[in-house]
């Protein structure tokens, strides 16, 4: 089963109440194609990067097993880069620069041997982009799954939800979730937003864990407690490769899968919190995941008796 990543390849500088990075990789598409290729072989990356972005990096993906035919390299132009500073509590950050350089005027082309992919992982970039990627493929997907953001909301709201009517799941934070659907109870807007088109609907609450809907069926992952987070940048793109990496490897999309699905994200999310940028997520053993995983499920696990006799 192969899968297609679309999103940013950049550089980050990230400060935090533990420490500084300066001009780290990061981007959307980093994360999720990491996540994805713990479970998969077949990753199909699309992004765009200037000729600035180190050649090992890049190496360091197509060992992992990431293609790289769908990544342009622009000549002379430097890739996307952000600054940012968390706030003390971590919840909260402050964008100090974005400079879209090559991201600016970005033209996703499908190489002919990604239009059939089956799994689909559009992360969040201009809706217009995202729509342009999916006009490209020429084989119906198994799964298309979209994440956005606010700013999208704010100034592309007509072009997210045309796309939002193409996709199968869409994750989202719940700050989001509420703009979206204009309901302030996550149960409500989770029939808001299903009903403009996506059959799930993953809505991520950071350290307070993530819900998973579909029809009447509702799915809560805790978030796994943790002694220190270093940096929560790229953690939702994370948890979006997990996912999607985990449901591509099993071929399986029913809602008890599903479930272990959020669960893998999370776990792989949580790892990625404790390192700076990329550096955990590019490290990872299967005993490290296997292990993440069975921490959460003892987290999750209780067996009740009930008070009726």
């Amino acid at each position: 089963m192969s899968i297609l990543t679309v999103g940013t390849v950049a550089f980050d500088s990230i400060e935090t109440p533990f420490g500084k990075a300066d001009r780290i990789v990061g981007g959307a598409c980093t994360y999720i194609s990491w996540a994805a290729s713990y479970f998969h072989k077949d990753i199909r990356l699309v992004a765009v990067v200037g000729d600035d972005f180190p050649q090992f990096e890049l190496d360091a993906m197509r060992s992992q097993g990431i293609n790289l035919d769908g990544l342009q390299i622009k000549e002379g132009e430097k890739s996307f880069f952000w600054a940012g500073k968390y706030h003390e509590n971590m919840n909260g950050r402050d964008t100090l620069a974005t400079e879209l350089n090559v991201l600016a005027d970005f033209d996703p082309v499908l190489p002919d041997s990604y239009k059939d992919s089956q799994y689909i992982m559009l992360g969040n970039l201009t809706p217009s982009i995202q729509m342009k990627v999916i006009e490209q493929l020429t084989v119906k997907p198994k799964l298309i799954v979209l994440d956005t953001m606010n700013f999208w909301m704010d100034i592309a709201l007509d072009d997210l939800k045309a796309v939002i009517k193409k996709i199968d799941v869409l994750t989202i934070n719940d700050e989001e979730a509420r703009q979206l659907s204009g309901e302030h109870s996550l149960v409500k807007a989770a029939r808001v937003i299903r009903e403009m088109g996506p059959k799930y609907l993953v809505i991520k609450k950071g350290e307070h864990g993530a819900l998973l809907f579909h029809g009447e069926e509702i799915f809560f992952a805790p978030a796994l407690p943790l002694e220190q987070v270093f940096d929560p940048t790229g953690a939702g793109d994370t948890f979006a490769g997990g996912f999607i990496g985990y449901l591509a490897s099993t071929d399986d999309l029913s809602f008890e899968n599903m479930k272990r699905a959020v669960v893998y994200g999370s776990a792989l999310a949580s790892c990625t919190v404790e390192k700076f940028g990329i550096e955990k997520i590019k490290s990872l053993s299967i005993d490290d995941i296997n292990d993440r995983i069975r921490t959460f499920e003892k987290l999750m696990t209780v067996n009740m008796e009930s008070l009726v006799k």
